[in-house]
């Protein structure tokens, strides 16, 4: 075999079933490999969507998304999708081609430091400079991304190595050096997180991310049961807890559930798994769960008390963690239920008569979606709306960028999560700014005839931005109003189906259509335009301490 042929053979041998990429002439002996092959490629047609649709196909599976892409700018273009993956732990494997190795650091044609450019946004990074080296070298990539902490890993191909000869042999059993991974949750500390809970009068469950990709759902929803508390969760961990469960309180952070944020503040106990507290969550992280202990579950020892200190800290896979924490309990705990004295409900503003909110069409999507429905949100104010009133059931049912707030990354993704689940329904919730940075990814959808519904909530702005500018800086709006195509005329330009709609009542029946139909559409929802997503907490604030409608303190 060559280098290319390898490097086909191990995806094979990985399990790997569909790849996301764009070719270039760096990269073309691994295209010419994979003419043929057992695998399924998908032409992107930008090397970001690529690395969007093999992420959005990792989170919906759970397995490792891999995408490809040439040298030079290719290379340079999976960086947002990287830093995006790395910053929500999301498996990922990029095979990027490059210059021949004589070539390395001489500015040749498509020439890019790419290891250099991506150590900050990547787990791992490596450049194949033998041919013998490139089998072990692309099973370790793999080893890398989907153990511990999850993340993207880069293999930097050089087109002589791609070219070469592969000695006959397999390589030894994996041993990196100084790679770690996580053992099973100390016992002494599960028994302090024990005696913890068993003290506790007012107890909190926020799952995470790391809940979410641990798959540790049914281990969340057996801790409480036995303490019987709230539970909320954080952006990345909606659907770990049933969004329809009495005890579920809502999304907490900026943009949560005033009953969610408030509990943070009234409860003596904060059980954090798989959670980060990231400043989105918190708000000041001084004052967060001011009167809690905390117990913190985290894969990454690092994240234990980078935030906030924790009274117990376990090391440890979440869902090895929270089941170990059930065990210790037993029956034997008495349930804590209690509920934060506060309103709970999302806080809306008054539209005009015959008008469509943000927050009303999300609730239509929602009503009109068949079961089971993979929602993949956007960035911006639609996606807080979404959070908010997209009810989530499962895991791994609603997707959307976090840490990073990649706009334009919905499209894409949705991609990776239609492949990823052929038999279920994706709807794709864009805004009219978002879809613009990936639009030519409606090209990707329309030539596989992916199923996606995707809907345009079009209210004219950069929303979010023109929000923060009316609310923190006095009104004064720069470069926030968009001049928009007609959504309808350019899905159709690419053979899509689409519908502009203006109220809920045609929403719900256009989507019902749509689905219907098998095939991908698009629906141009015209929203409010100078709506504000409530509550918001304000920078420096605490997270309790939120703005609501009229500029009334939540």
């Amino acid at each position: 075999m060559n280098g290319a042929e390898v490097v086909i053979d191990e995806l094979v041998a990985q399990g790997v079933e569909v790849v996301f990429g764009h070719p270039g002439g760096a990269i073309l002996p691994i295209y010419d490999a994979l003419h043929g092959s057992a695998l399924r490629h998908v032409l992107c047609r930008h090397e970001q969507g690529a690395a969007h649709a093999a992420d959005g196909y990792a989170r919906a599976s759970g397995r490792v998304g891999v995408a490809f892409a040439t040298s030079g700018p290719g290379a340079t273009n999976l960086i947002t999708g990287l830093a995006t993956a790395h910053l929500d732990s999301i498996p990922l494997v990029a095979v990027t081609g490059q210059v021949a190795t004589t070539l390395i650091g001489t500015d040749a044609f498509q020439e890019a430091d790419i290891v250099g450019t991506t150590l900050p946004v990547v787990k791992h990074s490596y450049q194949v400079r033998r041919t013998e080296d490139l089998r072990r070298i692309m099973r370790e990539a793999f080893h890398i991304a989907a153990t511990g902490r999850p993340g993207p890993v880069l293999v930097d191909v050089p087109k002589d190595i791609q070219l070469g000869a592969v000695p006959p042999g397999e390589p030894g059993p994996l041993a990196l050096r100084g790679y770690r991974l996580p053992e099973a949750p100390d016992p002494a500390e599960v028994a302090a997180a024990a005696e913890l809970c068993r003290h506790a009068e007012r107890p909190l469950l926020v799952v995470g991310g790391g809940a979410a990709q641990a798959g540790a759902a049914e281990q969340a929803r057996a801790l409480q049961e036995i303490l019987g508390c709230p539970v909320a969760a954080t952006l990345m961990g909606l659907g770990v807890f049933p969004g329809d469960h009495p005890a579920y309180l809502g999304m907490l952070g900026m943009h949560g559930a005033p009953v969610a944020n408030h509990a943070t503040a009234q409860a003596d106990l904060l059980i954090a798994a798989g959670i980060r507290f990231d400043d989105r969550v918190t708000g000041d992280p001084r004052r967060f769960a001011p009167g809690a202990r905390i117990i913190h579950i985290d894969i990454d020892a690092a994240e234990i008390g980078k935030i906030k200190r924790a009274d117990v800290g376990l090391a440890a896979d979440c869902r090895q963690a929270l089941a170990a924490l059930v065990t210790t309990l037993g029956v034997s705990c008495r349930p804590k239920p209690w509920r934060p004295q506060v309103d709970g409900g999302y806080p809306e503003e008054t539209c005009g008569q015959g008008s469509l909110s943000g927050p009303a069409s999300v609730r239509a999507l929602r009503s009109a979606c068949p079961e089971p429905t993979t929602v993949v949100a956007d960035v911006g104010q639609h996606q807080m709306w979404c959070a908010q009133h997209f009810t989530v059931r499962a895991p791994r049912r609603f997707i959307t960028s976090g840490g990073l707030g990649t706009m334009g990354y919905a499209l894409p993704a949705a991609i990776g999560v239609q492949l990823a689940r052929p038999d279920g329904h994706v709807l794709c919730v864009t805004g009219d700014g978002g879809l613009q940075m990936t639009v030519q990814e409606l090209a990707t959808i329309a030539s596989l005839r992916l199923p996606i519904v995707v809907a345009v909530v079009n209210n004219g702005y950069l929303g979010m931005v023109r929000q923060w500018q009316e609310l923190f800086f006095r009104e004064r709006y720069s470069a926030s109003e968009l001049w928009n195509p007609d959504f309808c005329r350019l899905a159709e330009a690419y053979t899509i189906p689409a519908e502009r709609v203006r109220s809920a009542g045609e929403l719900e029946d256009a989507v019902g259509r749509a689905f219907a139909s098998g095939g991908p559409a698009l629906l141009d929802v015209v929203v409010t335009a100078a709506e504000n997503t409530w509550p918001i907490v304000p920078a420096g604030a605490a997270v309790h301490e939120m703005m609501l409608p009229g500029g009334r303190a939540g």
